[in-house]
């Protein structure tokens, strides 16, 4: 059986993030693994019911940020044991767009929840599933607030209640990802996301190939 791993992409708005997972299933893909991506909030039906509360729906727009905390930790609870852990006990490799690193950064320090606190929900929603690897893809905040800001303008339909926060907000988010990766080298890996999308790829791939082995190496 291929090695199963949970592997997280973190980061603030415009960072690329669904690109670079999408590369890095389709060569995981290619050497014969079996790949899982998946989203938060989000990856179940009822997941994706919070999502849409969260980011889209006009009942959410004035959401307290304790609402918001344990929202975001009820579809990851749903996802944790619906999808990531039987896909694990499976042998597959999941890779998750945004997990528990966001909700500390997002919430946490962006919403300047008590981080014990924020800590604590995370914990009793994920209980011993943990990422192996974790991705930072990190960019400015003022290439962020540019990429989030067209985003906004070419696709108005699509824009969410997280990035119309002000430019404080994601001052704080950006800061609280930073502690985050400071605590954890070993398992988050920064990466620059300014930098060619092949680049950034290679870059990934060179965080990942240790983790599989022999099973890196192309059939």
């Amino acid at each position: 059986m291929k090695r199963a791993l949970f592997i997280t992409f973190e980061g603030t708005e415009g960072g690329g993030k669904s690109t670079q997972i999408k590369l890095l299933a389709e060569r995981l893909s290619s050497l014969g693994h079996t790949v899982r991506a998946l989203r938060e909030p989000g990856g179940t039906p009822l997941g994706e019911e919070i999502r849409h509360l969260l980011k889209h729906h006009p009942t959410g727009h004035g959401m307290m940020p304790e609402a918001e905390l344990l929202l975001m930790n009820g579809s990851r609870a749903q996802l944790v044991r619906e999808v990531i852990r039987p896909a694990l006990a499976a042998g597959e490799i999941v890779l998750c767009d945004r997990f528990s690193d966001s909700t500390v950064a997002y919430q946490g320090y962006g919403r300047g929840l008590d981080l014990k606190l924020v800590e604590s929900v995370i914990a009793f929603a994920v209980g011993e599933t943990r990422p192996d690897l974790t991705l930072l893809l990190h960019v400015p905040l003022s290439v962020s607030e540019t990429r989030r800001l067209s985003r906004q303008k070419d696709q108005p339909a699509s824009t969410d209640r997280f990035e119309r926060n002000d430019r404080a907000f994601f001052e704080r988010v950006e800061r609280g990802f930073q502690s985050i990766a400071a605590v954890e080298p070993e398992r988050i890996r920064v990466i620059d996301a300014c930098r060619e999308i092949e680049t950034i790829a290679a870059n990934i791939w060179a965080h990942v190939a240790p983790l599989l082995g022999n099973d890196s190496k192309q059939a």
